[in-house]
This record gives structure tokens, C-alpha cells and sequence, in this order.
């Protein structure tokens, strides 16, 4: 029986990067499938692919009823499907279609109107959706990294996973997170002149920050909750759980703690991932 995953979501947000990560992790990705037409391709298909990954979107219609039924007939025969769905802010789609100059493909008489239509018609999709992923502040390079993280492995029944994201507030608060830790009490970094121009990732500010007093109480609390909160979340049966920490640029103190949380994770064999949406900002 194949692995499917159906992405969708906004126009703009990045469904052509996710589709190619997938089919470097070896999915065999159908583009432009027609909401209706799921369940006759995986027929089609007649698992000649163990992975298999369409990208459904409004250049097929706005009619979404159709792919959703396709969903639960899916589901009640068996497959597992995953669904993935793609958004940013409004403003940033219409920043990024007015930058590469292309239509929007649901054609209304402004681009906002475009994509509040598109949002409107895709909302019950995005409800039902396993993983929403927003892509307003993520580089290409950063949502490559997060699909292939939540995608790589090609078990089904697993547990959840787990992911540990560093940011700046000044850039805004990652909107797919599930807990957001503010990292500003602890003394920056950036005020002590040999460590400004380095990162977290770096092992002098990793050191800096790792030996303030109150950094281990702090790291010690979050692992208390994380050890708390991660096992009740899994028996609810969420996939995915992201965890954002903060600081005011997103380069020192809230790489180093991500770090910190990112390996006691995986030494209690946590599927985890860590990412810096901020670091090169």
C-alpha cells in the first residue's frame, strides 16, 4: 500500500518547493491534479510507487467538495493519506505574486480578491489538513528542510514529531507554533563586541548562553513541561508538535537554547527537527 500525501494550500506559498522536496525523498509527485481525480490516480497507479505525492490546487476549480469526499473514500478503504497545507499572510502572497509578475490563477478583479477567494474555498481543506506549514517568514532552503524533516520517514505509524524553531520577535511570531518561549531575560550575545557577528550555532555564544545563571533553571522547566505535555499530545493523536523559541533578532540566545532542546530530545529519541527561520537575517 503507498505512502500519500496530497499538498495544497495558498498559491504563493510555496507548493512548488514542497513538491520538489518530496520527490527528492523519492515520491513520485503528480502536479495540477484535478480535485475529483485522487482516487481514480491512485488506482492508476496500482502501487507501482510506494510514495506517492499530488499537489491539488485552485488552477483545477474551486470546488474542493470533491477532493475531500475522495479523502474519507481513501481513508475508509485503508490508505494512508497525509495532507499538507501551504499559507502565509495575505500581504506576503500578494507581495510575492506582484514580485514574479504571474497571474493568480482563481481570476477576480484585484489580486486581493483573488486570494481571499482562494482562502475562502480552501478553508475546510485547511481544517482537515495534518501539517499547515506557514511560509511568510521561511526561506526556500527552511521549508525544503521542514518537508523532508516531517516527510523523510516512510513509516506511517510513528510517533509525533517534534519540532524545535528558533526566531527573532522583531520579525514576527512563527504562526504554526504550539509553544513559544521568549528568551530575552537571559543577557544578549550581541552587546558583548567578540560575540555580535556570530550565532548561536557558534560555540563561544553557545557557551555565553549556556553558562548564564539562570539558563539551566530555564532549560530544565521546559524539559519538565516538553516531558509533560509531549505524551499527551501524542495520545490525542497530533503528528506535530512545534516548539518556537525567541529572542529579539533570532541569532543568539533562541538559536542556542533551540540547540539545547533539540539535543535533549533526541537523547530520549524524539523525532525532532531543528531549524533557525532568523539566523542570516
Amino acid at each position: 500500500m503507498p505512502e500519500l500525501v496530497v499538498i495544497t494550500g495558498m498559491s504563493g506559498a510555496g507548493r512548488s518547493t514542497a513538491s520538489n522536496a518530496l520527490e527528492d525523498l523519492g515520491f513520485f509527485v503528480i502536479d495540477n491534479l484535478p480535485a475529483g481525480l485522487i482516487g481514480e490516480a491512485v488506482e492508476w497507479d496500482d502501487n507501482r510507487h510506494d510514495l506517492l505525492a499530488f499537489v491539488v490546487d485552485t488552477r483545477g476549480g474551486l470546488n474542493f467538495e470533491s477532493l475531500e469526499g475522495a479523502l474519507d473514500e481513501l481513508a475508509a478503504t485503508g490508505v494512508p493519506v497525509r495532507v499538507l497545507f501551504l499559507d502565509a499572510a495575505d500581504d506576503i502572497l500578494v507581495k510575492r505574486f506582484q514580485e514574479s509578475r504571474r497571474p493568480h490563477p482563481v481570476d477576480m478583479p484585484t489580486l486581493s480578491s483573488s486570494i481571499a477567494a482562494e482562502r475562502a474555498a480552501l478553508d475546510g481543506l485547511r481544517d482537515r489538513a495534518d501539517l499547515v506549514l506557514d511560509t511568510g517568514g521561511r526561506s526556500v532552503h527552511d521549508l525544503r528542510s521542514t518537508v523532508q524533516g516531517a516527510f523523510g520517514d516512510r513509516q506511517m505509524v510513528r510517533p509525533m514529531r517534534v519540532s524545535v524553531l528558533s526566531f527573532g520577535f522583531k520579525h514576527g511570531v512563527p504562526q504554526e507554533a504550539d509553544m513559544v518561549l521568549d528568551a530575552r531575560f537571559l543577557p544578549n550575545p550581541h552587546w558583548v563586541p567578540a560575540l555580535r557577528d556570530l550565532t548561536g550555532l557558534d560555540g563561544p555564544v553557545a557557551d555565553y548562553v549556556a553558562g548564564q545563571p539562570d539558563t539551566p533553571a530555564f532549560v530544565d522547566r521546559v524539559c519538565d513541561m516538553l516531558d509533560f505535555l509531549l505524551p499527551r499530545y501524542e495520545a490525542e493523536g497530533k503528528a506535530y508538535f512545534t516548539v518556537a523559541v525567541g529572542c529579539t533578532g533570532g541569532h543568539h540566545r533562541s538559536v542556542a537554547i533551540a540547540e539545547q532542546l533539540g539535543a535533549w530530545l533526541r537523547e530520549r529519541a524524539v523525532p525532532v527537527s531543528v531549524t533557525h527561520r532568523d539566523i542570516e537575517r
